[in-house]
């Protein structure tokens, strides 16, 4: 799934409650979007049909289970992903860097077993629900969130893995530390100002994401809360072709 066209960079996030929900979307979205991410909510209700739909229908699928336990544990549930086809995947980088590491090496040696791309693997630094007075008292981690993400990041890369996952407002610093050939995906993607109502905090709108140095934007409600999805997709797909 490499970030190629604007179109190529908007994954639309399939928080769904159903199999048909997802599939009427994917459905209306063919031909503007090429990817999606499938999170809990629609794999517990759905499971590995979730992501046969998305790939039946052209979608490379960003699986965002965000896996954090033992290595044996993750590495296991890597190599069920692999085996899915997904073009990337997550674990918490907060699991540490022999989980990472797990994870890292069952997604090389699956993808050898079973004649498949090699899945993306990321590692999740600061939920986006989360801000620094947050992040101190109720996570026990007295670094601004910038600091804590770049650790992160940094942690993820000495494990191998390929990228992480942050918010709009730590894109600038990671593409700075890591360089050109780290993948950042970023949730908080809020068209029209960056506003928002929900429980993410630390936002930004599309472009600003795409110029600070984002690979791949999630982007859920601004698109499937939307009376006309495809609509709401494109004019995202407009946006950063102007950026």
């Amino acid at each position: 799934m490499p970030a190629g066209s604007p179109a190529d960079r908007v994954l639309v996030a399939l928080d769904v409650e159903a199999l048909g929900d997802a599939e009427r979307l994917l459905d209306c979205l063919a031909g503007t979007l090429t990817g999606c991410k499938i999170g809990s909510q629609l794999f517990t209700a759905a499971g590995p049909r979730a992501v046969e739909a998305a790939r039946k229908r052209g979608f490379g699928v960003f699986l965002d289970l965000k896996y954090h336990d033992i290595p044996n544990t993750v590495a296991g549930a890597v190599r069920a992903a692999a085996r899915l086809g997904v073009s990337m995947l997550n674990v918490h980088a907060s699991g540490g860097l022999a989980m990472m590491r797990a994870a890292a090496d069952a997604a090389t040696k699956a993808a050898a077993d079973f004649g498949t791309a090699r899945p993306v693997c990321l590692g999740v630094t600061v939920l986006t629900s989360l801000d620094r007075t947050a992040l101190h008292r109720e996570v026990g981690v007295a670094a601004t969130v910038e600091a804590h993400v770049l650790h992160l990041a940094e942690r993820a890369r000495e494990a191998g893995l390929d990228g992480c996952v942050a918010s709009p407002q730590e894109v600038r610093a990671l593409r700075l530390g890591l360089g050109r050939d780290w993948v950042i995906v970023t949730p908080g993607i809020r068209p029209g100002g960056g506003e928002g109502t929900d429980d993410q905090v630390r936002i930004a709108t599309p472009c600003a994401a795409l110029v600070a140095g984002a690979d791949y934007l999630v982007v859920g409600r601004p698109i499937t809360g939307a009376s006309d999805p495809a609509a709401a997709a494109a004019a995202i797909v407009r946006e950063l072709g102007g950026s």
